[in-house]
């Protein structure tokens, strides 16, 4: 089984690099602690997409901490990475979203695979009940979202983006996002609309387990959004949109499986302290150990 990480976005919020952040007690990134948990649920095949000029950076601390049995790849998501008979001659900076992040990894995954935010801490079950579910639908059209609470991903120190489910038992219907959400008087406004959610709303924090059909889909999509001036100089794709139009029309099955455990994510500097005090926690806890990789 892989695990893909997304670590290619700028951190403008927190300041720096967050996904290169030394967080742990023994200075680890935060994506340490997502792969310590993968690779004890039998998770074999790392994969890690970041900017071009990081790639040295990732493979260097990373290899040597990873078990040499664990394949790991470090791709770079470039703008110039196109779908072949694609061109863009506008002006871009940013990468292409996280849909084309996932479809940078399309040539080194062909089995089932989870997805997921390198800035994030997912707790150790979510990584269990993922790799239990691309177990039972190994190469089938069943998808899989990994669940939160909604009153439980929200930060002291400004407003987050969530994608808020719909869900029919455990069956997703669909993904709704919103951009700027915040708790108030017990429950979440959302900023934009003004509406109000109670905070007992299932989530989605990018945690997906997807098939390689997902590649497919993503490279058609790439090919409309190129064709289109306006997108492809200013927006982005995203993997919630690519999954949700799949689920319209019947092309898959997404499952909501819960996450069983706690989350936290750096998206402001302020965010920092909070994560290296639960890190250092969790550690002191025995949930894991110190320092985390024993070759070390």
């Amino acid at each position: 089984m892989t695990l893909l990480l997304m670590a290619a976005g700028s951190g403008s919020r927190y300041g720096k690099l967050k996904q290169f952040d030394d967080l742990g007690p023994k200075g680890e990134f935060l994506m340490e602690f997502g792969i310590y948990d993968a690779l004890k649920n039998g998770f074999d095949h790392i994969v890690l997409i970041t900017k071009k000029e990081n790639v040295s950076l990732a493979e260097d601390h990373l290899r040597p901490r990873i078990p040499a049995n664990i394949k790991l790849d470090v791709l770079a998501q470039e703008i110039t990475d196109l779908p072949e008979g694609c061109s863009f001659s506008g002006e871009r900076k940013k990468p292409w979203g996280t849909a084309h992040a996932v479809w940078t990894a399309r040539n080194v995954i062909n089995g089932p695979f989870a997805v997921l935010n390198a800035d994030d801490f997912y707790g150790q079950s979510a990584y269990a009940n993922a790799a239990d579910f691309a177990r039972k639908h190994n190469n089938d059209d069943t998808f899989a979202l990994v669940g939160y609470t909604l009153k439980n991903t929200l930060s002291e120190h400004g407003s987050v983006s969530r994608g808020v489910c719909q869900v029919d038992g455990d069956d997703l219907v669909s993904v709704d996002e919103r951009l700027k959400l915040e708790p108030k008087d017990g429950k979440v406004l959302d900023l934009d609309s003004g509406n109000e959610y109670t905070g007992e709303e299932q989530v989605s924090m990018n945690f997906w387990v997807c098939q390689p059909s997902i590649f497919e889909k993503i490279e058609s999509e790439f090919r409309k959004f190129l064709a289109d001036d306006n997108l492809a100089v200013t927006s982005e794709l995203y993997i919630p949109k690519m999954v949700q139009e799949m689920l319209q029309a019947k092309e898959i099955k997404v499952k909501v499986v819960p996450s069983g455990g706690d989350w936290f994510g750096v998206t402001y500097a302020s965010d920092r302290e909070k994560a290296v005090a639960d890190l250092q926690g969790k550690t002191d806890a025995g949930k894991y150990p110190s320092p985390l990789w024993p070759n070390l």
